[in-house]
């Protein structure tokens, strides 16, 4: 009886990994933050007169909408055990390109177009950076999917991914930043959220590796045993 609890709690353990529940939850306060900015941002635009809904207006509206769905969606292909599921993932597949190729190309064009204070343009210059590397990794992913190459294309949809929820990352680093030294000025801020943005890619990329280290792991145990 001592014997079979800590071979229950293992397996118990391999379920909770299997599901991913923990990276989700993750994942899903991350994007917390940009979200309800978000939605903020939508019932300022939702108050304005209609004269006023130009052009950068409704890329706006595209761009908060289309990446909550991409981070929220996003969140739950995280787990290994949704991911086995054919259905789930390609049904998720259908939602997430094209939330995640909208989301992006918006943001180039609020970057291209933009019209802030011109202390402001360097940061509209990051997320244009950004933006324009995230259109560039669904792309691939795209192109993976479509040659059957499916490590390639989780490891682009991952970057893109790490890419759209740089926001709730972005918040923490100016947290980490200003609380204790106060705070910045407009490129300072500029700096802070290119931080987060490669925070974000190496923890990615780290991920990555992760996985195709378990791939060959994997693929070695079954050599052996054949």
């Amino acid at each position: 009886m001592k014997a079979s609890r800590p071979a229950a709690g293992l397996k118990e353990q391999r379920r909770r990994e299997k599901s991913g529940w923990l990276a989700i939850t993750g994942l899903l306060l991350l994007s917390t933050i940009p979200v309800l900015g978000g939605v903020f941002r939508l019932t300022e635009v939702g108050a304005e007169p209609p004269a006023v809904l130009l052009p950068s207006t409704v890329a706006l509206v595209v761009h908060i909408v289309a990446m909550t769905a991409f981070c929220v969606v996003g969140a739950f292909q995280f787990s290994p055990a949704l991911r086995t599921r054919r259905r789930w993932h390609r049904a998720a597949g259908r939602v997430l390109l094209p939330a995640g190729f909208l989301a992006a190309l918006s943001a180039i064009w609020l970057a291209v177009f933009f019209g802030g204070q011109p202390e402001e343009l360097a940061l509209a210059m990051i997320r244009l950076v950004f933006a324009v590397a995230m259109t560039a990794f669904l792309v691939r992913a795209v192109i993976g999917i479509r040659r059957r190459e499916f490590a390639a294309h989780g490891a682009w949809m991952t970057r893109a991914y790490a890419i759209a929820v740089s926001g709730g990352t972005q918040a923490l680093v100016f947290a980490l930043w200003t609380i204790p030294l106060g705070e910045v000025d407009a490129f300072g801020e500029a700096g802070l959220v290119g931080v987060a943005f490669v925070i974000n890619s190496a923890v990615a990329e780290l991920l990555i590796r992760r996985r195709r280290s378990g791939r060959r792991v994997r693929g070695g145990r079954g050599a052996l045993v054949s």
